[in-house]
C-alpha cells in the first residue's frame, strides 16, 4: 500500500503502542553497530583485528548464542568469563548507529494522536536505542520494562496496564510488534488489537507457538497499519 496522506489516521479512536526492536528499526542494525564498536575495543586491547567482522559473519550465518565466545575462538583470543562479560557490557552500553525504518519514520512523523512504546531488554541498552532513534520527540509514552528490574518483560501485564492508564478516554488500544512468542498474548487477553509486522531480516521466528499468541492482523509495513485497522474494526 502507499504512504499515508498526513490528513489523519484512517482508523480514528486508536492509541497505537509499538514494540521497538524489529518493529521501528531492524535489530540486526543494532547488532552490527555493536560489533563495529567491539572491533575497536578488541583491537585496542589486544592488537587483534577482525573481531567485528567475525561476529557479523556468525550473525549472518544464523548464530544467536555465544557469538563473542566463538569469535574469540576463531581469532585465537582467550574467552574467559571476564572478557566475555566485558564484551557484553560494551555491546549493550555502546551508543548505537541505527535508524528508523522508512515506513516507521513516516508513520511517527504524521501520527496525530499520542503513541506508546513498550520494549524489553536492559534499560541502558534500550534507552540508548531510543535516544539514537530520536523517539523521545515522537512517542509520548515510553516504557522500557528493564527499568523495573527482572520479571516485568513481556508477557507480564504491567507495561500494558500502564499504557491503558495513559490512553485517551474512550480510545481503543493496539500493540504493533514482531515476536509472537511473547508480544501478543497479553494485549489480546486484555482486549487490545494485536498487529504483527513482518520485516525482512527480523531476528525472531514469525510463527506463533499457539493460537493465543497470534496477532489479529499481519502487515508488511506501517504504511498498511491504519487501513488494516479500519477494515478489521468495521
Amino acid at each position: 500500500m502507499g504512504g499515508r496522506s498526513g490528513m489523519g489516521r484512517a482508523a480514528p479512536g486508536w492509541m497505537v503502542v509499538f514494540d521497538l526492536d524489529d518493529t521501528l528499526y531492524l535489530e540486526r542494525d543494532f547488532a552490527f553497530s555493536g560489533y563495529r564498536h567491539l572491533e575497536q575495543v578488541v583491537a585496542a586491547q589486544s592488537g587483534v583485528r577482525g573481531f567485528g567482522a567475525a561476529c557479523r559473519t556468525l550473525f549472518e550465518a544464523g548464530v544467536r548464542r555465544h557469538v563473542f565466545d566463538r569469535a574469540c575462538a576463531e581469532l585465537g583470543l582467550a574467552a574467559g568469563p571476564e572478557r566475555i562479560a566485558q564484551l557484553v557490557a560494551g555491546y549493550r552500553g555502546h551508543r548505537p548507529e541505527i535508524a528508523l525504518c522508512p515506513d516507521a519514520a513516516r508513520y511517527l512523523a504524521q501520527a496525530p494522536g499520542p503513541l506508546g512504546l513498550i520494549t524489553d531488554g536492559p534499560e541502558t541498552m534500550q534507552r540508548n536505542k531510543i535516544s539514537a532513534l530520536g523517539l523521545q520527540a515522537l512517542i509520548k509514552h515510553i516504557r522500557p520494562t528493564g527499568a523495573w528490574g527482572a520479571g516485568y518483560g513481556k508477557p507480564h501485564p504491567r507495561a500494558f496496564r500502564e499504557m491503558e492508564d495513559k490512553a485517551p478516554r474512550g480510545a481503543r488500544l493496539v500493540y504493533v510488534a514482531d515476536n509472537p512468542a511473547k508480544d501478543f498474548v497479553t494485549p489480546r487477553a486484555r482486549g487490545w488489537a494485536a498487529v504483527q509486522i513482518l520485516r525482512p531480516g527480523a531476528v525472531h521466528d514469525p510463527e506463533p507457538p499457539g493460537a493465543g499468541h497470534a496477532a489479529h492482523l499481519r502487515i508488511q509495513s506501517l504504511d498498511e497499519l491504519d487501513p488494516a485497522l479500519a477494515a478489521w474494526a468495521a
